[in-house]
């Protein structure tokens, strides 16, 4: 490929940036020349699923592609909160409550449609020209305006105590790690997200993205 757009599933425990740089060895090596290679859209490390990468003269248009509506499974964990909204951070008890789906099904009614949203410190947004979570990780205190963002759709897929799994079409910009703290301080449970999958992006699938072993790509 010279020009386009590829279709990839993450895998967890990597990062966007780490899957970019891969797909960039490999396409530059079978050119025979440096290729252009930029993702639309990043995904924390720990989850997985759909990133659409531009190659070559379509990095030109990454931002288009990291405007569009995405749809994301998740579960979420209660009674504990992460100082980072993953598995990655701090955890800290919070409530040993088991609410009934029904009451979390109400509380999830709440989130649908346009809503204001905080995203977290450790995110890749950028603060003062740096990446958020270079600040948070040196521990500075870090201030990222509030945003209005959409909430399509969101329902709850299983319940089973203290996992909690959804499945939420969303606008772009939306944290389902704020998702997921805002959803547990409704429920005066606390609550962090385990495991973040996005299945799609617009149009495009996650069953017809191609695996980083479709590259040769081992590491």
């Amino acid at each position: 490929m010279i020009d386009g757009i590829l279709l990839l599933d993450k895998p967890t425990d990597m990062t966007s940036f780490g899957v970019v740089a891969r797909v960039r060895r490999v396409l530059s090596q079978q050119n025979g020349k440096k290729m252009k290679v930029g993702h639309c859209g990043t995904l924390d490390p720990f989850a997985t699923g759909l990133l659409i990468l531009c190659v070559g003269k379509e990095t030109k248009n990454a931002m288009a592609y990291t405007k569009m509506d995405k749809v994301y499974e998740a579960t979420i964990y209660l009674g504990k909160t992460s100082s980072t909204g993953d598995p990655e951070g701090e955890l800290t008890d919070v409530s040993n409550y088991q609410p009934t789906r029904n009451e979390i099904e109400e509380v999830v009614k709440q989130f649908v449609g346009e809503i204001k949203q905080t995203p977290p410190a450790h995110s890749a947004i950028k603060v003062n020209g740096q990446r958020a979570y270079v600040l948070a990780r040196a521990g500075k205190e870090v201030e990222i305006p509030e945003r209005t963002v959409t909430i399509h759709s969101l329902e709850v897929v299983e319940y089973a105590y203290p996992e909690v799994k959804i499945r939420t079409h969303v606008s772009s910009g939306t944290y389902i790690r704020t998702l997921a703290q805002d959803i547990g301080e409704q429920l005066q449970t606390g609550a962090y997200c385990t495991q973040l999958r996005r299945t799609r992006i617009a149009d495009w699938d996650v069953e017809n993205a191609q695996s980083l072993g479709s590259f040769g790509i081992t590491d």
